[in-house]
């Protein structure tokens, strides 16, 4: 059956029922079914998705309402997820700051689901890739133990770095997905860091017009932690 159908069942049986006992009892199951659906109340607060990343993340260059965070806003109001996105993300950004700031943003924010987009700054300055799986395990476990589900998304440093060191960073994530048992998203700008028109000037950064496409990507893997998050 559907969500419709079994609601529409439940509603007919106190529009016949004139106990009051019956009417709180069709309510209740009614409540259940809505939280087992991953749907709220009306008037439920929404939950809170948290964006902890560097540059990418902070719409570097563009503008936060031209960023893909706003872009995955806008796509969870329109799907009908009750959920507020909240962008702790900073420009430059390192795991070992992230680490920093980890225990003050999840005490601010109480998040339910951790979006975690850090390293590439790691990478470009070419520190241990080893350190930085140090760092982003240390901000996965802290966000776990206060409740929240973690998404990390991956990030690949340019080819000038040698193939050993970038395969090495880059494969960092896929492992630490690997062990933590968590989500992973690959690289975010696949078939969009060769395409000129989808990178700003410095060929670091992402264009306004890849943002759609970048939130699109985490959206393929954000969505089925949505319905177990509330």
């Amino acid at each position: 059956f559907t969500v419709k159908t079994v609601l529409l069942r439940f509603l007919a049986r106190i529009i016949v029922s004139d106990k009051a006992s019956d009417w709180i009892d069709i309510m209740k199951k009614i409540l259940i079914i809505l939280m087992v659906c991953g749907l709220n109340p009306v008037g439920a607060s929404p939950a809170t998705i948290v964006i902890y990343g560097d540059s990418i993340s902070a719409a570097y260059g563009i503008g936060l309402d031209l960023g893909w965070v706003t872009f995955l806003q806008k796509k969870l109001q329109s799907e009908g997820y009750n959920y507020e996105v909240s962008n702790e993300s900073i420009s430059g950004e390192t795991s070992a700051g992230g680490v920093a700031r980890i225990d003050e943003v999840l005490a601010a924010t109480k998040p339910k689901i951790l979006i975690l987009e850090l390293g590439a700054n790691d990478g470009l300055r070419g520190l241990s890739p080893f350190i930085m799986k140090q760092n982003l395990s240390m901000i996965i476990n802290r966000a776990q133990r206060s409740g929240a589900k973690v998404l990390l998304v991956s990030m690949r440093i340019p080819p000038n770095y040698g193939s050993r060191y970038t395969e090495l960073f880059y494969q960092t994530y896929p492992a630490l997905a690997k062990t933590q048992k968590i989500p992973w998203v690959p690289f975010i700008l696949n078939d969009i860091a060769l395409n000129k028109k989808l990178m700003q000037g410095d060929g670091l950064h992402p264009s306004a017009e890849a943002q759609p496409l970048i939130a699109d990507k985490i959206w393929f893997y954000l969505q089925p932690l949505l319905v177990t998050a509330q």
